[in-house]
């Protein structure tokens, strides 16, 4: 018996045949999509007065509903420009992405092939961001970079993806324990070339784990607020600012709604994307009883 390809056996939904094969209980998939379900709706509830607000001209207390319908909040979002603020957080978070997973990569395969000395210490280093205050860690780091004459948009790229880098390495350090240099070794036996192995044999096996990492880097790019603010110092204006500038007044509950769900559909794209790309690839497969082996002597 052969579970179809890329279908998840768990624990709660398979049974055992007569010959010891395992197949999915009839219930077991009724069972996870009941729980998605409830999960699904669980996340999108807080979603619901922000739904309201963003279609709301006028929403006064104790009415349950908006009194007054209409688009004034986006038309005012994208006066105030939150079309170019949104695309500035996009490439922000695409720059500190492409930036941040490389090297998490390149420093968790070190880290985990042991070819780094002190690797207690690397790992601290790399992990230090999360340990201080984001708001100690940016004014000791921006004094350095204004010093060095760095741009203001640069610093806050430099910054971000030093930020970024924690998770990223965390992540590939998960998915090089778990990869096996067999293949790469036996690639290179049969002739392939080290840019071949790189191509054909180790990025498809370590695709799903650079594929988190970069998502993790471009939430840390595309939600940042304070770095933003306080290195960038207005020049680089984004859509988290704009969020806080409006959250920050009165009056303006339906313009902070339409900038938050802007800033919530790239996560949720990608999030998506991310699910989509994870089932390409089997997490069990079940041909059958593992053939005993020979004993030491047999043929």
């Amino acid at each position: 018996m052969m579970i179809p390809y890329g279908q998840r056996i768990t624990p709660d939904d398979r049974t055992t045949t007569s010959r010891g094969l395992m197949r999915p209980r009839p219930g077991g998939r009724a069972l996870r999509v009941a729980v998605a379900t409830v999960l699904a709706l669980w996340f999108a509830l807080p979603l619901v007065p922000l739904l309201l607000w963003a279609v709301a001209n006028r929403w006064s207390f104790p009415a349950p509903l908006p009194t007054a319908w209409g688009v004034d909040g986006l038309v005012t979002a994208l006066e105030q420009g939150a079309a170019p603020a949104f695309g500035r957080s996009l490439l922000l978070g695409l720059a500190v992405a492409a930036i941040a997973t490389p090297l998490g990569a390149l420093a968790a395969r070190a880290l985990t092939r042991g070819i780094v000395p002190a690797p207690r210490l690397v790992s601290a280093l790399l992990l230090a961001p999360l340990a201080l205050p984001a708001f100690v860690a940016v004014m000791g780091l921006t004094v350095l970079l204004l010093r060095a004459r760095v741009p203001a948009t640069l610093a806050v790229l430099l910054l971000l993806v030093a930020a970024a880098l924690p998770y990223t390495v965390y992540t590939m350090r998960v998915a090089y324990a778990a990869h096996d240099l067999a293949y790469e070794e036996e690639a290179r036996t049969l002739g392939a070339s080290r840019l071949a192995v790189l191509v054909r044999v180790h990025l498809p096996l370590v695709a799903p784990g650079l594929a988190r990492a970069a998502f993790l880097a471009f939430l840390v790019g595309w939600s940042d607020y304070v770095v933003t603010v306080l290195v960038g110092g207005g020049s680089l204006v984004t859509l988290p600012l704009l969020v806080g500038s409006y959250a920050a007044g009165v009056g303006n509950e339906a313009i902070v709604a339409v900038l938050s769900l802007g800033a919530i559909v790239p996560p949720l794209v990608l999030l998506l994307a991310l699910g989509r790309f994870g089932r390409r690839y089997p997490t069990a497969r079940f041909t059958g009883p593992t053939p005993s082996r020979s004993p030491k002597g047999s043929p």
